[in-house]
């Protein structure tokens, strides 16, 4: 999934991935242009073809999928919003040695509540359950 980060969205592009990811919330599979700007509209002031252009360059960027339907295309997000912000993460720090990239997490997990904290233990012991490992030692 490397290259979908969702970190340079702009404020309409990520306006328009909450309004895809609540459309498949709903249980559509796929939304058009209309749709979006229609749920869009009520907020802002948007010309039909600026969502038209948006949800394009999403889908250039590998955030959105998109098949033709008639003369219209619908869309999908090609990942949810949390797979799309791991990806995010990974991002960051890719390239690091090892030593960089434990300092980073060290920065990161050092303002981390106690929620987090406890979010983040319980999904490193699902992660490894599911590789059969364990850092406890």
């Amino acid at each position: 999934m490397r290259g979908r980060a969702i970190n340079r969205l702009g404020d309409l592009e990520r306006a328009v991935m909450d309004q895809v990811w609540a459309a498949a919330d709903r249980g559509a599979a796929t939304v058009s242009v209309r749709e979006v700007h229609e749920q869009l509209a009520g907020s802002r002031d948007l010309a039909y073809t600026t969502v038209m252009t948006v949800m394009g360059r999403l889908s250039d960027k590998g955030l959105l999928t998109r098949e033709k339907a008639g003369r219209a295309f619908r869309y999908a997000a090609a990942g949810s919003r949390e797979e799309l912000t791991a990806d995010t993460m990974r991002e960051q720090l890719v390239g690091m040695d090892t030593e960089d990239r434990r300092a980073a997490m060290l920065h990161f997990l050092g303002d981390a509540s106690a929620e987090e904290i406890a979010d983040l233990k319980a999904a490193l012991a699902m992660v490894e359950a599911r590789h059969g490992t364990s850092t406890q030692g």
